[in-house]
């Protein structure tokens, strides 16, 4: 099976050595979006919620320039700079994924200076 490298201007590309997402038959992995407006490259809001709801534009933007939608998503993971966030990114993530919703894992990490939640998403596809 090839690997394929999906990319796409409607969400923001990083300097670091990595793709937005790579496909292998069936399986796509959105690499960790951070709430980075796709045109201006500036972190969006200083709240957990308009944080974590810009990360999961960003993934849907990834998803849909792969053929895919978060209804084939069967697994995010959610990594947050501090515990006391949990309730209010859980609202902001109930209302932009819907149900039914994936598997999710979510676990505490530093992030850079500004940066609340990063979010990255596993979804199979029909092949």
């Amino acid at each position: 099976m090839t690997r394929t490298v999906i990319t796409t201007g409607n969400a923001p590309s990083l300097s670091a050595p990595l793709s937005q997402a790579i496909r292998k038959g069936p399986v796509l992995q959105v690499f960790g979006q951070l709430p980075f407006d796709p045109d201006t490259g500036e972190v969006v809001g200083t709240t957990i919620a308009e944080q974590t709801t810009q990360v999961l534009r960003n993934i849907t933007a990834v998803l849909e320039a792969a053929g895919a939608g978060m209804e084939d998503v069967i697994m995010l993971r959610v990594y947050l700079t501090d515990p006391t966030h949990l309730a209010e990114m859980n609202e902001a993530y109930a209302a932009a994924v819907g149900e039914p919703f994936p598997a999710r894992t979510t676990v505490y990490m530093q992030l850079p200076p500004g940066l609340l939640v990063e979010i990255d998403a596993l979804a199979v596809l029909d092949a």
